[in-house]
């Protein structure tokens, strides 16, 4: 009997048969003598949901801009399915942009906000009819149908928006900071609704977040952006645990960046590299793919919850280091410790609150240990 094949992973990035629908062709945009986007190359794949992820003034919001046509590149080419969009104007786009305001119309109901472009482009009755029913099932909004914006709550008016957005079927939908006026349990709880209405309609989305949380949570692939350059493209588990750069690891989530010099250990087949950080300590034990040469500056960086705090020095660990609490967060589910080394570097470790206890292991001004294994972090040339 034939066994099942495995399910397959969503990654059309991966597969060179697959054409992208949008592609970033070397494009530049400035404005006067300031460059906002810098020579930008980037696919964006079918029913992708697509984070573009930097502080503000990275170019995101730009690149959204560009691709709804409400803005130029000044070189490059941009090009949506196979059609160079350039010539195109905004309302001839098969792109519908969803705003931070939701911009809804106040006069009208939650039904006819989500008719109004279909009436516009002179759609049968029925047929609108059929579509906006359709949406207000898809965004679990049909008993308020007859309900102006005020009557509704906010993350309620974000759902007739995003269902105003997708009645006209569009290949791609651009989201600018959709959730940023939601207070934080509705946006968590509206981003698993996001992601349930984008697998559900086959619509590729873009969305544009400064929130790591966010993109990390919705997004198939998320592009990290500063100046106007995209720093990384990666899903977000290879963001967060393999960073291209001092850049990305230190943007998305909390972590520890130690600098100090590296040394890769001769005749090692597992690509072991001590690095020297502090006098009087010894050297941290790393591992690596990328070729260190001894001597060259190397950044460790390693995440809060990857090292172990202890009362007692851990037996065969790869790498130990001895400090004093100097502060800490208590976050309900985690507890994240301030570590003061004697060299006077402070470093983060996080410790899972998994049982209600009546005192912390450790508090302030408390000596400990803290420990990691080779592997934990990432070296990191720049």
């Amino acid at each position: 009997m034939a066994q099942p094949s495995p399910q397959q992973v969503f990654a059309p990035w991966e597969d060179p048969n697959e054409k992208p629908l949008i592609e970033f062709r070397g494009v530049t945009k400035r404005f006067g003598d300031f460059t906002a986007i810098d020579d930008v190359s980037l696919s964006i794949f079918r029913r992708e949901f697509f984070a573009l992820l930097g502080p503000s003034g990275c170019g995101k919001t730009t690149l959204m801009r560009m691709l709804a046509g409400f803005e130029a590149p000044t070189e490059g080419t941009i090009l949506l399915d196979g059609q160079d969009i350039a010539p195109v104007p905004p309302n001839k786009r098969a792109v519908n942009m969803m705003f931070q305001s939701y911009a809804l119309f106040p006069h009208l109901s939650v039904w006819e906000n989500i008719a109004f472009g279909l009436k516009r482009d002179r759609m049968e009755k029925d047929r609108i009819a059929q579509r906006v029913d359709e949406m207000l099932r898809l965004t679990r909004l049909e008993k308020f149908a007859r309900r102006k914006p005020h009557q509704i709550s906010g993350g309620q008016r974000q759902r007739v928006a995003l269902a105003r957005s997708l009645a006209k079927a569009p290949k791609l939908l651009l989201l600018d900071e959709p959730l940023g006026a939601l207070d934080k349990k509705l946006r968590q709880d509206t981003q698993f609704e996001l992601m349930d209405i984008q697998e559900k309609t086959g619509t590729t989305f873009v969305i544009v977040t400064h929130d790591q949380e966010e993109a990390m949570t919705v997004a198939s692939r998320v592009a990290v952006m500063d100046e106007g350059r995209i720093i990384q493209v990666a899903t977000p588990d290879v963001i967060y645990e393999s960073p291209a750069s001092v850049y990305v690891a230190d943007f998305i989530g909390d972590v520890n960046i130690i600098e100090g010099r590296a040394t890769p250990v001769p005749d090692d087949g597992e690509g072991r590299v001590n690095v020297a950080w502090a006098e009087g300590q010894p050297p941290i034990r790393g591992t690596t793919r990328r070729r260190f040469e001894t001597g060259q500056k190397a950044w460790f960086a390693i995440r809060p919850e990857k090292i172990a705090i202890t009362q007692d020095r851990p037996e065969d660990a790869a790498n130990a280091v001895r400090g004093k609490v100097l502060d800490i967060a208590y976050l309900g589910n985690i507890s994240t410790y301030h570590v003061e080394l004697p060299t006077g570097h402070v470093v983060k470790a996080q410790t899972a609150n998994t049982r209600r206890i009546a005192r912390r292991a450790f508090t302030w001004e408390d000596e400990v240990w803290l420990s990691w294994t080779a592997t934990a972090g990432v070296l990191l040339e720049d």
